[in-house]
This record gives C-alpha cells, structure tokens and sequence, in this order.
C-alpha cells in the first residue's frame, strides 16, 4: 500500500486569492499584514482591528463556507480609562482590559491566594483571553474575580498539549515538547519553521513526514 504523500518542499510563495482552495490556504503561512491586507480588499468587517486567528477565520469563511459571506465579528471599540489605571480589585468590572505585566501579575496573585502555590500553566492565559472575549461578546458582565476563578479553572482543567483552533504555532510547539521529552525550546521553534515554509499541514504530524538529512558518521 502506498504511503501517505510526502509535503512539497518550499517554492514561490503563493498569494491569497479568491480562486485559492481550502487546502492551499490551510497548508500556507500567511502572515498577519498580508491577511489584512487581503481582508481590506475583500471588505471584511473590521479587518483592520482583526487578531491573526481573526483574519484566517474571517477569510475562510468568506471564501469556504457554504453559501457563506463573512460575518462581521464584534470588535467594539475600547473607551474611557483603562481598568488597571483605576485599580484593579477583584469586584472591578472588566471594561477596559489592558494585557500588561501589571494585570496579568494581578490575576496570579490574586489566584495563589485562593489556591496556595497556584502557577499558571503554558498556554492557558491564551484561553483566558479567549473566554474573556467571548464573554463581554456575549454580552455577559464580569469582573476580575470571574478572571481568576476562570484561571484557576483552566489550570486545573488542562491535561496535555494545548489545542486551539486557530493557534497553529501554539499546537506545534505543544505537541513537540511533549513528544520529546527534555528538548530544548529553540529545537521546536527549529522545527516549526521548517514546516511552515512547506507546502503541508502546519502540524507537527506533518513535520515527522518531512524527509530527514541523514547525520555524519
């Protein structure tokens, strides 16, 4: 039985398009500029305010989804003073959150009280921002109590690699550190630059396929 297909190596970049396939934009690296730049001119909402998962999610469902035009995501516009300049207390609404050093040490002292010795697992202030996006989006009211018990939830809650959909980058250095026990993170950053100039899944399944250099006897 013939084996899975090798992922092509690196050639001329290819450009977005609205002619491109599902395939070709999920095995591309796009960066953030050109994807909204793309974005712009295709006339998706907000693009300009748009995080990178933003962009990719926004452009696939403009040119993939069934029938689909891309749906205008939430980006209401932050006003008035931020939250950490008037005080972060755990009854403070989030309003105005500002992802500085100041707040996220809030958030992990104010966990370690609750549950002594509390460090933050890799990956998780990701999904928190995530929640806490998809919260106010929602139309939910929360405060900074809600964020740190959210935090200690998903620290508790986390077993093995992250996933998250969008976070290409996040998954292969997950999955690689975890199967090589003891590498060295500049390794897996190696790795994953490897597999994203390949015309291939940017995965770490996909980066196993790729054809090794014998080493020097």
């Amino acid at each position: 039985m013939p084996g899975a297909p090798k992922p092509k190596g690196p050639g001329r970049k290819r450009k977005l398009s609205i002619g491109m396939t599902l395939p070709a934009f999920d095995n591309g690296y796009w960066y953030a500029t050109e994807l909204r730049a793309f974005a712009l001119n295709m006339e998706i909402p907000f693009a300009s305010k748009l995080r990178k998962d933003q962009l990719e999610a926004a452009i696939k469902d403009l040119l993939f989804a069934d029938g689909a035009k891309a749906q205008a995501i939430s980006v209401a516009p932050k006003q008035g003073p931020r939250d950490v300049d008037r005080g972060l207390r755990l009854d403070l609404p989030v309003i105005h959150y500002t992802s500085n050093k100041e707040t996220k040490l809030f958030i992990e002292r104010e966990a370690a009280k609750i549950q002594p010795g509390f460090k933050r697992a890799s990956g998780t202030r990701y999904l928190l921002n995530r929640w806490r996006e998809e919260q106010i989006a929602a139309g939910g009211r929360i405060t900074y109590r809600d964020l740190v018990l959210q935090a200690i939830l998903l620290n508790e809650n986390k077993r093995g690699p992250l996933r998250v959909e969008h976070g290409r980058y996040m998954n292969f250095i997950s999955d690689y550190m975890a199967d090589n026990k003891g590498a060295a993170h500049r390794d897996a950053v190696r790795a994953w630059h490897e597999v994203k100039t390949m015309d291939a899944p940017k995965t770490y399944a996909a980066w196993l396929r790729l054809p090794r250099k014998p080493k020097p006897s």
